[in-house]
């Protein structure tokens, strides 16, 4: 836990657990809600057949950014999270979303 207290720049074990509370919650509820969603557009596993499931992670993955950022802001980790989506969604060569 030392080593990735360092890596992320946290100070104590509470907030590593606020942390860990924060991923677990927002990956359960963006897998939740991306059913509804696909339902809201249009989209079951009838009618997609095996195309389904890629379209539904596709689904998930920015409701999962969206969520992360809320949740963290909601649990008083703002901060850490959004420094965390902007790293992520530069390595993912999305880095002109945030020109300083």
């Amino acid at each position: 836990m030392k080593g990735l207290k360092k890596r992320w720049g946290i100070t104590s074990n509470f907030q590593l657990t606020i942390i860990f509370i924060v991923f677990a919650i927002t990956g359960s509820a963006s897998a939740w809600l991306s059913k509804p969603v696909c339902f809201w557009l249009g989209i079951t596993k009838e009618d997609w057949g095996l195309w389904f499931t890629p379209v539904r992670l596709i689904i998930i993955f920015p409701l999962y950014q969206v969520l992360l950022v809320v949740n963290g802001f909601l649990f008083g980790q703002f901060k850490f999270f959004w420094e965390f989506e902007k790293k992520m969604l530069k390595r993912l060569g999305l880095g002109f979303l945030f020109k300083t």
